[in-house]
């Protein structure tokens, strides 16, 4: 497995397999990989001939009272994981590489519509600092396909708009959350969780399957749903941000037509904030 630092060796080494006619696929992550990730990179094996992961914790994403610095970092574990998996390309950019100029002056790009809901109502820049980092991460890759979970279901969607709209000539590709075997969704900051936390996490993947459930049932009372699984989850401990019954290809708010949904939901336990989704289809 190649390990690169910089633009000009990653675009050198890129250019070499293009040269073989070798399908490039792109897994961006910020590291401290688990099976969920390694789903993502196995997934992208079977779509692409060659795949290049980036580990970069990108300081654009985070709010002032973030974990930027405390996020975890597992460099080796995650180079050891990745080389098991056959990647053969890791792009280790520093922020100066990424952001040349610094934070402040680093042109932005923003998908309207996303700042200020959902999570972007409580994390202010957060979706903006995840489209800049993207696009400039796929203009360093140049990808013919990236992979990206669906656990973070509003980047998603948001990648996906920002490609078209912008013609960036990448195959987005989604890939299923995986699940510990309670249901809980595998993410870094799970780490993060004490033992009886963890025990409690579950709760936000359960109130939205009872949002689920209900919907499936012939239920249609969005707003009478929600607030009922963001009682559930205040009696369990958590401290929710919201939880939404929104359409699953544009996130709006359903319509009377509206067949295929999203639930979603965000709730902070004991300082560490989770998100979780579960998609439907009704008739």
């Amino acid at each position: 497995m190649q390990t690169l630092s910089t633009t000009t060796s990653l675009r050198e080494s890129i250019s070499a397999q293009r040269m073989q006619g070798r399908r490039i696929a792109f897994v961006p992550t910020m590291g401290n990989l688990h099976a969920g990730h390694l789903q993502l990179v196995r997934q992208a094996s079977m779509l692409a001939d060659c795949v290049v992961v980036s580990i970069f914790v990108n300081p654009m994403q985070f709010g002032p009272n973030e974990d930027f610095a405390t996020y975890p970092r597992t460099l080796d574990a995650d180079k050891a994981a990745l080389q098991a998996e056959g990647v053969e390309m890791l792009f280790l950019p520093t922020v100066e590489e990424m952001y040349a100029d610094g934070l402040e002056q680093a042109t932005r790009v923003e998908v309207p519509g996303f700042e200020g809901d959902l999570c972007g109502r409580s994390r202010p820049g957060f979706f903006t600092g995840i489209a800049t980092v993207v696009a400039g991460l796929f203009n360093r890759v140049q990808p013919d396909m990236a992979v990206f979970g669906e656990k973070d279901y509003q980047q998603l969607v948001m990648i996906k708009r920002m490609v078209r709209d912008l013609c960036m000539p990448i195959e987005i590709e989604g890939v299923a959350t995986m699940r510990e075997a309670d249901g809980l969704a595998m993410s870094s900051r799970n780490g993060y969780l004490e033992a009886a936390q963890r025990d409690r996490a579950v709760c936000l993947y359960q109130a939205l399957s009872v949002v689920k459930a209900a919907l499936d049932s012939g239920s249609r009372d969005y707003a009478f749903l929600e607030r009922q699984a963001l009682e559930s989850l205040q009696r369990a401990g958590f401290e929710p941000d919201y939880v939404s019954v929104r359409e699953q290809l544009s996130l709006r708010v359903p319509g009377p037509g509206s067949r295929r949904l999203v639930v979603l939901g965000a709730a902070t336990l004991g300082g560490t904030r989770l998100i979780d989704n579960i998609s439907l289809s009704i008739t």
